[in-house]
């Protein structure tokens, strides 16, 4: 009896996938930015209104709870990705990446609640950073084990940011 290869069983992504190295820097940026924000080394721009940093913020935390709880705990993409299985429905059906946009967002929404206007150029590195990661490492694998499956999801759902009418 010939016994599999850890290579040969594993023919799927790893479950925990690529995600460390992007929410891991995103995460510690944000903090370190936080945290130079309330030691005043990075500076307050003037008196700028509260409340609309407040609303944003938490709304976008709020966004992104909803990202990860939808991805990890409805669409149960540990057992998925497991099975070698494609997701495109559920909250798939709305963005290709709920986790890594869930952190996305939430590292958005804590900066938001800085009231730090200095702060807002981090959000758009963050989604380049995610952008240009994931193209070349998952999407380059997904592609190679879905071929047109993959290229036409790509086509219907966005990477990073969700879209309220999704694919379903």
């Amino acid at each position: 009896m010939k016994t599999k290869t850890a290579t040969e069983e594993q023919k799927h992504l790893p479950v925990i996938g690529v995600g460390p190295l992007y929410v891991l820097p995103t995460v510690a940026v944000t903090i370190l930015a936080i945290a130079l924000t309330k030691w005043g080394i990075i500076p307050l721009l003037g008196t700028v209104p509260v409340i609309p940093f407040y609303i944003a913020g938490s709304l976008s935390i709020v966004c992104g709870i909803y990202l990860w709880a939808a991805a990890v705990f409805f669409s149960r993409i540990d057992v998925k990705i497991k099975q070698n299985t494609l997701v495109t429905d559920g909250i798939y059906a709305h963005v290709r990446n709920p986790v890594y946009s869930a952190f996305l967002f939430l590292c958005t929404g804590a900066l938001l609640l800085c009231c730090n206007v200095f702060l807002l150029i981090l959000p758009p590195l963050f989604w380049l950073y995610l952008t240009v990661f994931i193209k070349l490492t998952e999407e380059k694998w997904l592609l190679k084990q879905y071929g047109a499956e993959f290229e036409t999801y790509c086509k219907k759902v966005n990477r990073c940011i969700p879209s309220i009418a999704g694919n379903e």
